[in-house]
């Protein structure tokens, strides 16, 4: 971000006065075009990979942060274009003391705000345990960070609720920042079947789970805090008191750090792995599901990855 450009012109609509300089394109936009550029590319997104249908049960997984909101906002103004289509909200309680609760407030003040449906699920409501209880409990001999462990649970929780108001969309606000994280993570641990599941638009293997979208993928994190801030959009700024623990702290160090010295680096790593997706799906073999015998969902294993950590507790 550059705030030093008050003389400046914005090169989008060149009248007013630029304020943000988006580095890795050389443009120098106002405020208005800024928002406008963040809109339109979200639009440009969802039609370049065809996420939506005229008449598609939108289920948006809002968290209270920046992305999930802001994305609540844009889907809110589009959606009133297609009169077959619907959205509503599904909000997940992890149970996270001091934390989740100013979340869940804001999530249903801007659904209020919006005219969104929202449907609220609890940790405790379908696993027996808070996220907290869970954190308490878990077997640290294996190692499995906070966030993996909630992650697994959160993922089961949305498709469970999307399920439940019989959505067959599921939108997340994965950012571009998100999503290439998630590919070196992928690419660190080695799981080549993760890395060829996480394109914008999942492919739908088993009638259990419900294909997910990610509108944002190729919006910066940065220009997403922005685009709040400019919008005057109310969002949980708090971090999860959890996060500490991520490796992906340290993959967003990283990766912030290669992005400052040579823009574009973030683009770039995303816009291949989207071109070597294909040739990775072609290698790897069909996944067989099979019902997990605790849940009865649909798994890769006998059990499911949420039912092991559940059944790991103490």
């Amino acid at each position: 971000m550059n705030y030093k450009n008050k003389t400046k012109i914005c090169t989008s609509c060149e009248s007013n006065q630029a304020f943000f300089a988006r580095s890795f394109s050389g443009e120098l936009l106002c405020k208005n075009c800024f928002c406008k550029s963040i809109e339109s590319k979200v639009k440009s997104t969802i039609s370049k990979y065809k996420m939506f249908n005229y008449d598609d049960k939108i289920a948006l997984a809002l968290s209270g942060g920046k992305d999930s909101v802001n994305l609540l906002h844009i889907l809110s103004r589009i959606q009133k274009n297609q009169k077959k289509s619907s959205i509503i909200a599904i909000i997940i309680d992890e149970g996270i003391q001091n934390y989740r609760d100013e979340a869940l407030d804001i999530a249903i003040s801007n659904c209020k705000d919006l005219g969104i449906d929202y449907k609220i699920t609890s940790f405790k409501e379908i696993y027996g345990f808070t996220l907290d209880e869970i954190m308490l409990r878990r077997d640290n001999d294996k190692k499995q960070s906070s966030c993996a462990i909630c992650g697994i649970l959160r993922r089961k929780a949305i498709n469970y609720s999307a399920r439940f108001v019989k959505a067959n969309k599921i939108v997340t606000a994965h950012t571009l920042d998100d999503e290439i994280q998630t590919i070196l993570l992928n690419i660190f641990n080695g799981d080549l079947t993760r890395l060829i599941k996480g394109s914008p638009v999942s492919q739908v293997s088993n009638s259990c789970f419900v294909q997910r979208v990610k509108p944002f993928c190729e919006i910066l994190e940065k220009e997403s805090t922005l685009y709040a801030y400019v919008k005057k959009i109310r969002f949980q700024n708090h971090p999860c008191p959890y996060s500490s623990e991520a490796m992906r702290n340290d993959v967003r160090f990283i990766l912030n750090y290669m992005e400052e010295k040579h823009a574009g680096t973030k683009f770039t790593i995303f816009r291949t792995i989207e071109k070597i997706r294909p040739s990775l799906e072609q290698t790897k073999r069909k996944n067989r599901f099979i019902e997990c015998k605790i849940c009865g969902e649909a798994s890769s294993f006998g059990i499911c990855k949420a039912c092991e950590i559940l059944s790991g507790l103490n």
